[in-house]
């Protein structure tokens, strides 16, 4: 599974971004998908993650009721809506694809992963 993930850019806190994250390749087996992020001298760390059919989505506690993940499974793409930014927000921003469970937050169950895309908030 190869993974392209875009939409990233510059934003003043309060803003909104929207990430999306195309996958090609062996699409046909059932995967979640999930984006994480990576902040300057930080470990990368799980930020939302979504379900094969979309009906289950968990939520870091640092994005919940701000971000909204979605997918579409006719075009193979993974949505990130980011609404009322933060400067700690800052990050670039990964997306991933497991054959495994959605729920899982160990960025090392992910097998595939996007290039990233830079998210910046500025205060």
């Amino acid at each position: 599974v190869q993974l392209q993930a875009s939409g990233g850019g510059l934003v003043q806190a309060g803003g909104s971004l929207r990430l999306s994250c195309a996958a090609s390749g062996r699409t046909s087996r059932p995967y979640a998908m999930g984006w994480f992020r990576q902040a300057p001298g930080m470990e990368r760390e799980f930020a939302v993650t979504i379900s094969w059919s979309g009906s289950s989505t968990f939520y870091a506690d640092s994005v919940k009721g701000r971000f909204t993940i979605s997918r579409d499974i006719g075009k193979n793409t993974v949505y990130l809506q980011m609404n009322s930014l933060k400067p700690e927000d800052t990050a670039v921003y990964y997306c991933a694809a497991s054959g495994g469970s959605y729920s899982t937050t160990r960025t090392y169950e992910w097998p595939y992963w996007g290039q990233g895309t830079q998210v910046t908030v500025s205060s």
